[in-house]
């Protein structure tokens, strides 16, 4: 099982990508909202140059934003900073779109921008829609170090329902997961991306194609329980931020909430009611996988953190990771809150990684 750590993008912070290099998690995903946070490329050139081993890349980049020929050229880019190490996440939208008060790309529009974007990230022609015409493009000028097809990216699609976990199997080398809260789900998951390979003639090869799950995580101290102000500070955010896309899944496409937010789902409702049709989209994301804000710091439940969240003893927690590995899932990634972050990274690194890993 490896450890990963997804990262709020942050210019000032590459420390923290060096520090998680350092103490030997494997991955470094840094996300793609750009109303949130500092432009992904920017902060990925940053870490490319400041690490040698620790493999870099979107977590994930996001297709309504950019046409994957821009998305293809940024991390070709990043390729020729960190060669053999670089990967390209890409998800359909969630914050990134809907912070602008947009939906996540259409699963057919996001089938046909993998279609595309494929060809791209080996430095090949590629058909892309541009306006309502598909277009050949290609990386005109790919020598003299502007940019690296010579080593491959690999290329993780994010699913978090039915359809798109189809598209990384049709298209993926990897998948990007909701973090499974049994092993036995994690069979299910690898049911609808075996289907959506088969539909592409394509057979999935366990051993080099990638799962991985988001989620935090937090060591509890002995007596300490998952509602201590500890783990609230460590995984509040986290779990704050299920219920933002909990509120979006409701109000655009009127899905139930998940059962965990029963006791709090109707107070949630009735505190954004207020808030105009024109600004909606810009509070619910407030304080977006860094911190909660004062407001909805009530909304932190223990059930909520516990269905979100990976807490328990080191013990417990290497059990349950254990567990997911030999069910098929290959890593883990934390985005732990911003303010305690580099405590959870060392604690995590110090009491859990070094028994998975």
């Amino acid at each position: 099982m490896q450890l990963g750590v997804c990262v709020a993008s942050h210019i000032g912070d590459i420390n923290y990508v060096v520090r998680a290099e350092a103490l030997g998690f494997s991955h470094a995903w840094l996300a793609d909202s750009q109303m949130i946070w500092s432009d992904c490329y920017a902060t990925l050139a940053l870490a490319a140059q400041a690490t040698t081993t620790i493999q870099l890349g979107t977590g994930v980049a996001v297709s309504g934003t950019r046409p994957p020929s821009v998305n293809a050229a940024g991390i070709a880019t990043i390729n020729a900073l960190a060669p053999g190490r670089t990967f390209m996440g890409v998800g359909a939208g969630n914050t990134a779109m809907r912070i602008m008060g947009e939906r996540p790309q259409r699963i057919a529009d996001f089938d046909r921008y993998l279609e595309s974007l494929r060809p791209l990230l080996k430095g090949q022609e590629a058909r892309v829609r541009i306006g309502d015409e598909d277009r050949p493009i290609v990386h005109a000028m790919p020598d003299r170090g502007f940019v690296n097809f010579e080593d491959p990216i690999p290329l993780y699609v994010s699913g978090f329902g039915p359809r798109s976990l189809g598209l990384a199997g049709r298209h993926g080398d990897g998948a990007v997961l909701p973090f499974p809260p049994h092993p036995n789900v994690m069979q299910h998951f690898w049911k609808l991306i075996d289907a959506g390979a088969a539909d592409a003639d394509r057979t999935i090869d366990r051993a080099t194609f990638l799962t991985t799950a988001l989620t935090t995580m937090s060591v509890l101290d002995d007596g300490e329980t998952t509602d201590s102000p500890r783990i609230r500070d460590e995984c509040g955010a986290f779990a704050m931020a299920t219920v933002h896309f909990a509120y979006d899944q409701w109000r655009q496409f009127g899905h139930a909430p998940p059962a965990f937010l029963g006791e709090i789902w109707d107070d949630y409702c009735a505190m954004l009611k207020d808030v105009p049709d024109d600004r909606l989209h810009q509070r619910i994301h407030s304080g977006h996988n860094c911190w909660v804000i004062p407001e909805e710091e009530h909304f932190v439940t223990s059930e909520i953190i516990e269905s979100t969240c990976l807490v328990g003893t080191a013990d417990e927690i290497v059990g349950r990771l254990q567990a997911l590995s030999a069910s098929g899932l290959d890593q883990v990634m934390i985005l732990p809150a911003f303010e305690p972050r580099y405590r959870v990274l060392e604690r995590i690194g110090a009491e859990v990684l070094q028994r998975v890993a």
